[in-house]
């Protein structure tokens, strides 16, 4: 292949192609467990978070709620991820083999939100959210009281969330989507000192916590009557002006090691004990090797 600019133009697009055809045929469950947030400066203030409005009957003045009464802001980072193709190759006529490496930086693109999330939902025990505590903690504060949305274990962690509402339990913030790009033109410095032609993917993104309410972790095992006080805890869930939250728990979370006991809790028709397996079809089950 003879070198110019239109050559070099369309290894991009052929390889960009090859990039979102992988990208949109790759799975991701981002959608079901986060808020997607366009961003527009470097962080974003969620100072709504922790706020449930309710109506009212109207006597008198209208009654004004405060969203703010939080401040958590999720900060901007910028990711990237790059590989370089020799000029030898495009002009041996070998790009061909670059389709499949760029086919892996169309998944990798697709699943590294679900990476964040499944990151940020592992260490929900040491991590806090908009109220100041971890976001599986045993006190959160609600109306003068102490709530526990997890329960203590050593074992391999699962997680109940209710990803029914309008705000997910965790947010994903996109400040710049994930984008394919190049630096191949023979006056770029590198190009000109390396000999080599450099492609990536690149975003500026980031995740962080929504709501505790609608999120249970546990480290306890995971069986019918475990999982029964987790989906008991959710429902029980009110604001802090004590109306109930409806919480629904409806995805089941957990890692390739306890793939096996959800299976048996979510699927099964009948319990370890021959009986009728009332938990059956009660929530969607999603595994993830991100938490394992």
């Amino acid at each position: 292949m003879i070198i110019n600019r239109q050559a070099l133009a369309s290894v991009y697009t052929g390889l960009n192609a090859t990039f979102n055809s992988a990208f949109n045929a790759t799975e991701s469950h981002l959608e079901k467990l986060a808020t997607i947030n366009p961003s527009t400066s470097s962080e974003d203030d969620y100072c709504w978070l922790g706020s449930f409005p309710g109506m009212r009957e109207w006597v008198g003045s209208r009654h004004i709620n405060n969203p703010e009464a939080f401040s958590y802001t999720i900060k901007n980072r910028t990711f990237e991820s790059t590989f370089g193709i020799a000029r030898a190759s495009i002009e041996d006529d070998k790009i061909g083999v670059y389709g499949p490496v760029a086919k892996q930086y169309g998944e990798l693109s697709k699943t590294h939100p679900d990476e964040l999330v499944f990151g940020l939902m592992k260490d929900g025990f040491t991590q806090a959210c908009y109220d100041g505590q971890y976001f599986f903690d045993t006190d959160h504060p609600v109306k003068g009281a102490s709530v526990s949305n997890m329960q203590a274990g050593a074992g391999p962690a699962w997680f109940l969330l209710d990803t029914s509402k309008i705000v997910k339990p965790f947010i994903f913030q996109k400040r710049r989507d994930y984008k394919f790009t190049a630096l191949n033109k023979d006056d770029d410095e590198h190009v000109f000192m390396q000999n080599e032609y450099i492609y990536g993917v690149d975003a500026r993104v980031n995740a962080g916590y929504a709501l505790w309410q609608f999120a249970f972790g546990s480290k306890g095992a995971l069986d019918e009557t475990n999982y029964a006080a987790a989906r008991a805890a959710m429902r029980s869930v009110k604001s802090d002006s004590g109306r109930p939250l409806h919480v629904s728990p409806n995805l089941l979370v957990v890692g390739p090691s306890l793939e096996d006991a959800a299976r048996h809790l979510l699927i099964a028709q009948q319990n370890a004990a021959g009986s009728s397996n009332i938990y059956a079809g009660t929530a969607e089950l999603i595994v993830s090797a991100w938490l394992d």
